[in-house]
């Protein structure tokens, strides 16, 4: 299974992570995630359950074109436009040229994993 690793961080704490890998301070390892986010809350506004039902649709039906797909989803295409392009930015789709200049959007992923600190500093390893 394909799974989308996302993290959440401040924005200095991927500004400085970003730098030290630009630095040649830090190497990240294929474990971490791949896509960023500043909050919970823009994570769960991206993955809400109507773009997660909109992700399934996608996936399981294979829309030729972002008219099949509205047409499908009972959408207006220019708002899904603007949500597709929001989450291909974050790689939870890919939009593609299809026949005719048609754009044709894609899954990339079958799960997502959620990397989050909780901000206390380290837990001993004698926690339970």
């Amino acid at each position: 299974m394909k799974v989308l690793r996302v993290g959440i961080a401040s924005y200095g704490e991927m500004k400085a992570r970003t730098l030290a890998i630009a630095r040649g301070q830090y190497r990240a390892a294929p474990s971490e995630p791949k896509v960023w986010f500043t909050s919970t809350e823009s994570f769960a506004k991206i993955l809400s359950e109507k773009n997660r039902a909109l992700l399934r649709l996608i996936a399981e039906s294979s829309p030729k074109s972002l008219s099949d797909l509205a047409e499908r989803a009972g959408r207006k295409k220019s708002n899904l436009s603007r949500t597709l392009r929001t989450m291909e930015r974050y790689g939870f789709v890919v939009l593609r040229r299809g026949a005719r200049g048609s754009v044709v959007p894609q899954v990339p992923y079958q799960a997502v994993s959620l990397s989050m600190p909780l901000g206390f500093g380290k837990q001993s390893n004698d926690a339970a």
